[in-house]
């Protein structure tokens, strides 16, 4: 794979990928700006290298044109980091776009529109009837496949060479993450270079004893997460929703909490993976609970096999939070994926804000990954205590997984 250190940009137009998926308010404002920042190390190196940039992305999931979902929301705000005055193709396909790409100077950006106003990006019919036949979706499915060549060989006519820098869509096999490689010399950019470094070092030779933290509402997602990592760690933390169905393969009522009935047996096997590989299994103690799924619902802390019918848990209790926080303390490498509670609400925040603050003060490798786990260590000043923030959610998630991301491996081929 080669890595950006190891090209010259210079002379040369570059199509990157980045991955400017940012959250905006009801007024079009950028309301956390973490993934814009991310990407700026490697396009300011290409640009100080005497090339230009031909930036692509995607935000939301539309399913066609729609202004809510529109990077024109975000070109000023990139020009403000990036210390260029950014162009901006209002149509990645149109001839604005092969324009301004063929006009482009060295040192000079174009950001282009949201690549998944096509479904070609993605490669998934859309306008299909809910009653529509098999033939009707095979044939429509076809159609997008085919049209796919098409839609990636505009893309890669506007650029010299490509780089890849969207880790948080490198386990999508899209035309812009993986199909462009094909076309182009392709580059491995500073971030993608930063998540293999970090995830992969922690999963392949971490310093010990490693600590993963697991938290979010579903078990089914993880549970190829927590399969893998029971081969890599020394102790797995539990928490969230996910863990009432570990408390309900124990035979712990558990309320009305978070469950997922079909995968009790799953949990209850996986612990005793985890004793019989010499891991330590954690999950909590006690529960800040609630009568409804509501921020200024009633609420009581419990044992956790002591919470009462008609009651929910939305969060870890004070004695769960000093168990998890002292497994912590020891760690030579933590992995953190998914809140502990209901995070989003100040009520049920205190386990994620104490699972946060015992990160940070562990002196450990940290290595911090999905939405609700980032935004409380950064809504705690946190950010520059841990060792990497994962700019990838399920592109994380697939990475411990042991899987191969698509958009990485394309790189791979590359040389």
């Amino acid at each position: 794979m080669q890595t950006i250190d190891n090209f010259n940009f210079a002379g040369k137009k570059a199509f990157v990928r980045v991955d400017f998926n940012v959250p905006l308010d009801e007024n079009f404002n950028i309301t956390d700006d973490t993934r814009i920042r991310a990407a700026l190390p490697t396009l300011k190196k290409i640009l100080s290298d005497g090339g230009s940039v031909i930036i692509g992305s995607h935000l939301g999931r539309p399913k066609g044109v729609a202004d809510k979902f529109s990077l024109k929301h975000i070109v000023k705000h990139v020009s403000e980091l990036l210390g260029v005055e950014v162009q901006f193709a209002n149509d990645c396909m149109g001839e604005e776009a092969a324009v301004k790409a063929a006009a482009l100077q060295p040192g000079e950006a174009l950001l282009l529109e949201n690549l998944r106003f096509y479904a070609e990006e993605e490669g998934k019919p859309r306008g299909l009837a809910e009653d529509a036949t098999d033939e009707e979706k095979a044939a429509a499915k076809k159609a997008v496949k085919e049209s796919q060549k098409e839609f990636t060989k505009k893309l890669a006519s506007y650029a010299d060479c490509y780089v890849n820098d969207a880790f948080g869509t490198a386990h999508r096999a899209h035309c812009s993450t993986t199909g462009v490689a094909a076309y182009l010399p392709a580059v491995c950019g500073y971030l993608i270079q930063k998540e293999i470094t970090f995830m992969g070092g922690a999963l392949s030779n971490p310093k010990r004893p490693l600590v993963a933290i697991l938290g979010g509402a579903k078990v089914s997602d993880k549970i190829g997460v927590i399969t893998n990592l029971l081969d890599k760690c020394d102790t797995l933390i539990v928490g969230g929703g996910m863990a009432y169905t570990f408390m309900k393969s124990l035979g712990h009522s558990i309320g009305t909490s978070l469950l997922e009935e079909e995968q009790v047996e799953n949990a209850g096997k996986m612990m005793e993976d985890a004793k019989a590989k010499g891991v330590k299994f954690l999950i909590p103690v006690d529960n800040k609970v609630g009568k409804e799924y509501d921020e200024n619902t009633e609420a009581m802390v419990v044992n956790s096999d002591e919470i009462p019918d008609g009651w929910m848990g939305l969060d870890i209790g004070p004695k769960t939070q000093e168990l998890f926080s002292n497994a912590i303390k020891g760690a030579g490498t933590v992995i953190w994926n998914g809140p502990m509670g209901v995070s989003e609400w100040d009520n049920f925040a205190a386990g994620t804000i104490a699972v946060a603050k015992a990160v940070a003060d562990s002196g450990a490798i940290s290595i911090v990954g999905g939405g609700d786990s980032v935004a409380a260590v950064t809504k705690l000043g946190f950010s520059d205590k841990m060792s990497h923030i994962s700019t990838g959610g399920g592109a994380s998630l697939e990475f411990l997984e042991g899987k191969e991301l698509p958009g990485i491996a394309a790189l791979m081929d590359k040389d």
